[in-house]
């Protein structure tokens, strides 16, 4: 008599039927079952491996979990997913799986929302996919602002901007130099804002552009002390219909000190479609980082 071998292959596919009919009459936790199940008959198939039917019934366990409200186990699960999809190659997969659980944890967890995102915008970049990574890049940018991580929001937004600049996506550039600027003086660093608006002249279409405008505008307004004029740009539409967090900045902004002090001459000169005066050294922690 041969000896008898189990069939893990087979028993993988009925597993699979198993967790399907399971979800369908909404009884999530033997589906979560049947799903880790089934994907520990495909680890066992030594003969007739099937990574990535394995990799999707942990991605399924996970979602699974997320309808039984479990989110940090759910999240934990896809997590698992999205580095074997990476090994198998099939790295956009494991960016839209960790963008997934970014959403999903989002509303609970704002910290392991960042994290998933900056992992799904890397995995993305490194497939040369620079407009997904941006975009992901920009969720964690503004998760960042509202956790007040300004220093890891401004190097998270001079990143995300480099990105669409490679891409030539140039007024999303504007908008991120917008964001930046907010970030920066509310971090207390004006020499760190100056210089964005600055290096933005080399942009196609800023210098003389609405943006562009604003935030000459706002600088001087703030460096000036005239809280009048930072609070005209900082409640204008432009900056009032940003993505809420960027815009919540710009209503909260202070001008350090208040009362409108001694007039100083403009950081920025206005351009009137000319190039921007030439970048000055700056001993500045973020110099050749940030922006």
């Amino acid at each position: 008599m041969t000896k008898w071998k189990p069939d893990y292959d087979e028993a993988a596919s009925e597993m699979a039927k198993a967790a399907v009919a399971f979800k369908n009459a909404k009884q999530f936790e033997q589906a979560k079952d049947a799903y880790l199940k089934e994907a520990e008959y495909h680890t066992e198939n030594k003969a007739y491996p099937s990574p990535a039917h394995q990799t999707l019934a942990y991605e399924q366990a996970g979602m699974m979990l997320k309808d039984m409200k479990k989110m940090p186990e759910a999240i934990q699960l896809i997590e698992k997913a999205s580095i074997m999809y990476v090994e198998n190659g099939t790295s956009g997969t494991a960016g839209i799986a960790l963008d997934r659980a970014g959403k999903l944890i989002e509303p609970i967890d704002l910290e392991k929302a960042v994290d998933l995102y900056q992992k799904a915008a890397s995995v993305f970049e490194n497939e040369d996919r620079l407009r997904q990574a941006a975009e992901l890049l920009g969720k964690s940018s503004r998760l960042l602002v509202r956790l007040r991580r300004l220093d890891e929001a401004a190097v998270s937004l001079q990143k995300e901007k480099n990105m669409y600049k490679e891409i030539e996506n140039y007024p999303t550039c504007f908008k991120k130099t917008i964001a930046q600027v907010l970030v920066h003086l509310h971090r207390g660093d004006f020499v760190a804002a100056d210089k964005c608006v600055r290096e933005s002249y080399s942009l196609p279409g800023f210098s003389g552009s609405e943006d562009c405008v604003s935030m000459e505008t706002l600088l001087a307004g703030y460096d000036e002390q005239d809280e009048d004029q930072v609070s005209r740009v900082c409640n204008s539409p432009l900056l009032k219909y940003m993505d809420n967090d960027y815009a919540k900045l710009a209503i909260s902004l202070k001008v350090p000190g208040g009362g409108g002090g001694k007039k100083k001459k403009s950081p920025v000169a206005p351009q009137g479609g000319s190039a921007g005066p030439p970048l000055a050294k700056e001993d500045d922690d973020y110099e050749g980082g940030l922006c």
